[in-house]
């Protein structure tokens, strides 16, 4: 449940002259209409910083809301307001029913098998949190191993990581609490689903790996936060230890860690014959790494170098032996497979499968098949391959859409994966060397996926690259009319936005409304050119793109001009922000949610320092001149009508911390932005997305959608 109540806080004035007339800005009074925003104070702060004067007058907002009281206060007021404003449309009531609907279909994922047993996770309509379920063999009965459902009252503690024994006899989880990136590790029995006593605290961004015979695992962690800093304090010092069964933490052995450069992070995986213990370390986000092994077998723990430099990717996929297999991006944009004989003293790389046009997503091995997902223009194709390179065919994929959670290894005669897109949900397949798949797990869905039509556009950007776009609609909707339309964007840190069912989305396009993604260069669909063409200096061409495909929308007459609403999350949410300042008069309503908003200080607080990668240094003035072009919360314009948005956020987003939002808002209500409603949405034990219950995905979207619907008058019913 999300904090309500209402405290009106005393507003203090702040001017600040600057060199720079984006900045050059008097807060005001909250506007005297219909809506009345929180009068939030002002703090006198401001850091000179390369010749220019930052004023950041809503600086006491980035303080935790659980230690701050006039933080707690301010979410308290602002919350009010919303749910004051949201309880007057008519909309969310027919949403929140059609997304309910749309929720109650089995949600399954690909299964693990580990000594002929299979585990996976489904989660099925009404529930909160995925179960997670084995199999005694293939075919045999199923049994819930794990289920979430008691972890809490509100259901927002869900199953995070999880990774069975090689004999899968014990499985070791990850329980995450309330949408943080924290985790704590637990191991359960298999056969008897007893709880063992190990637990394993202060864990994130690990995987997890077992040790022959089940004498314990591998993880990553960070030293232990200061008091009252666990969701604020920068994520330094990342080691990987193992956890020796039946023994506290503190026993735990140290395998790996770079003191020397704290701001690296290590994860550990194990080669599927349990030979080799492969390390990735990495710098940030960029998909750059350092690779280290160390022989499981051996006396000692002796890491060894493979691979220095972080210059390029270099994804473990499997090994055979002293082979071992990778995915690179080295002399390769849009990736190859490559292997390498780690038992020679200096060890040669060998090509198996070469770069394609279509850009390698995800690879694995399956007995002596190379299984290879490539992305071909946004989405998904998957390709056979031996060992030594030779194509064995391409596997039958049931339309367009993507392929998720591929898996396999060099000991298994099966693999598996989802298939999904827009219009069905996933659908779990199995697949041989021979490359038909078979159904595994079908849901029964709650509408017909014949009924809606998917299609890919291509259209061009200012500079005139080319850039796709699928539309999503009920297939009798008559496009010629204009109808209001959702446009989804993100843009970043190599991740290709493919297609995939989304109940909410759903709800909006059974509406009647269209729904469409865009493929923004920063992403990962056309490889390493593609991402680095929306990133550091370019990532004004992100903007770029996600403008051109809503003037795209309008010029066709898909979308009328009054009829465009646009969302984004994370580095979505920093999208939306920016296009609104920059076009405020393109779009018609908007969502931001979780976003990255202060550009000039994202690198302050918990995994932020990772994303100089994409975004650059704020303390460099090359990239401090272009963060502060674009900064959502430094270049909102005073004295211009801003489209109706609404910001959501969470308490617990240890991601991207909700002090991004908050000053964004306070900010955007204080100055003279138009009548429109400028909202935000707070909630409590919600993250940065992970994790969420069911029912508060509900109550989210029927409040966003319905305040979106309502301003480009897409009418719902029940």
């Amino acid at each position: 449940m999300r904090i309500t109540g209402l405290l009106v806080l005393a507003l203090a004035s702040s001017t600040a002259i600057t060199s720079n007339p984006v900045l050059a800005q008097t807060e005001t009074e909250a506007k005297d209409d219909a809506l009345t925003y929180p009068k939030t104070k002002t703090v006198d702060v401001i850091e000179e910083q390369f010749g220019e004067s930052i004023a950041d007058p809503y600086r006491w907002l980035e303080n935790d809301v659980r230690e701050d009281a006039e933080v707690a206060a301010w979410v308290k007021a602002q919350n009010a307001v919303t749910d004051a404003y949201l309880v007057t449309l008519e909309d969310r009531k027919p949403l929140a029913t059609s997304m309910t609907a749309l929720f109650d279909y089995d949600e399954i994922e690909p299964p693990v098998e580990a000594g002929g047993k299979y585990f996976f996770e489904r989660k099925s309509g009404g529930q909160n949190q995925a179960i997670l379920y084995v199999r005694d063999g293939k075919d045999g009965e199923e049994r819930v191993l794990i289920d979430p459902a008691d972890w809490s009252d509100d259901g927002a503690t869900a199953l995070a990581e999880w990774k069975p024994s090689e004999d899968g006899s014990l499985l070791a989880y990850a329980v995450q609490d309330g949408g943080s990136d924290w985790r704590t590790l637990k191991v359960i029995n298999v056969a008897t689903g007893e709880i063992m006593k190990d637990t394993v605290e202060w864990v994130k961004f690990s995987d997890l790996a077992w040790m022959p015979g089940n004498s314990g695992f591998l993880y990553s962690r960070f030293p232990e936060p200061e008091e009252g800093e666990a969701f604020q304090s920068l994520n330094k010092n990342h080691t990987i230890y193992v956890h020796v069964l039946g023994s506290e933490q503190s026993r735990d052995i140290k395998v790996y860690a770079t003191p020397d450069q704290p701001e690296l992070s290590h994860t550990a995986t194990v080669t599927s014959d349990k030979q080799w213990v492969v390390i990735t370390s990495s710098s940030g986000t960029d998909d750059r790494y350092e690779i280290t092994l160390v022989k499981v077998d051996a006396n000692e723990i002796e890491p060894r170098k493979l691979v220095t430099g972080f210059d390029h990717n270099w994804s473990l996929i499997d090994g055979v032996g002293d082979t071992l297999y990778f995915m690179t991006n080295m002399d390769a944009p849009r990736l190859r497979v490559m292997k390498t004989d780690v038992s020679a003293e200096t060890p040669e790389w060998v090509e198996v499968v070469p770069e394609h046009m279509a850009t390698i997503d995800d690879a694995v091995l399956v007995g002596d098949t190379l299984a290879v997902d490539y992305i071909d223009d946004a989405k998904s194709r998957l390709e056979l391959f031996a060992l030594d390179g030779t194509p064995k065919g391409v596997v039958d994929l049931p339309g367009l859409g993507q392929v998720k959670g591929l898996d396999g290894s060099a000991k298994a005669d099966a693999g598996y994966f989802a298939f999904e897109s827009f219009n069905q949900p996933a659908t779990v397949y199995s697949f041989g060397d021979a490359g038909v798949p078979t159904v595994w797990a079908k849901p029964d869905i709650p509408f017909d996926p014949e009924s809606i039509t998917v299609s890919q556009r291509f259209y061009e950007s200012k500079d005139g690259t080319k850039i796709p776009m699928f539309l999503v609609h009920k297939k009798d909707l008559d496009l010629s009319k204009g109808v209001p339309t959702l446009l989804y964007g993100y843009g970043g840190f190599n991740i290709s936005v493919l297609p995939g069912y989304s109940a909410p989305k759903m709800a909006w396009i059974e509406a009647g409304g269209v729904y469409a993604s865009a493929n923004l260069r920063g992403g990962g669909e056309y490889g390493k050119e593609w991402h680095d063409g929306g990133r550091l200096q370019n990532k004004q061409n992100v903007f770029d793109d996600f403008i051109a495909a809503g003037e795209y929308l309008i010029a066709e007459g898909i979308t009328p001009k009054d009829g465009l609403a646009i969302e984004g999350r994370s580095n979505g949410g920093l999208l939306v922000g920016a296009v609104m300042n920059q076009r405020p008069d393109l779009f018609t309503t908007g969502h931001a949610a979780v976003g990255v908003m202060d550009m000039l200080r994202f690198d302050r607080f918990t995994a932020g320092r990772y994303w100089v990668d994409d975004y650059g240094y704020p303390n460099r003035e090359a990239d401090f001149r272009k963060l502060l072009s674009y900064s959502p919360y430094h270049n909102i314009k005073d004295g211009t009508d801003y489209p109706a948005l609404i910001v959501s956020t969470a308490d617990t987003d240890d991601r991207v911390v909700p002090g991004h939002s908050f000053k964004y808002t306070a900010r955007l209500q204080a100055l003279n932005t138009g009548e429109k409603p400028h909202l935000i949405r707070i909630e409590t034990r919600a993250g940065h997305g992970s994790g969420k219950p069911t029912d508060k995905l509900i109550e989210e979207y029927s409040d966003i959608y319905g305040f979106m619907a309502d301003a480009v008058g897409l009418e719902i019913t029940e």
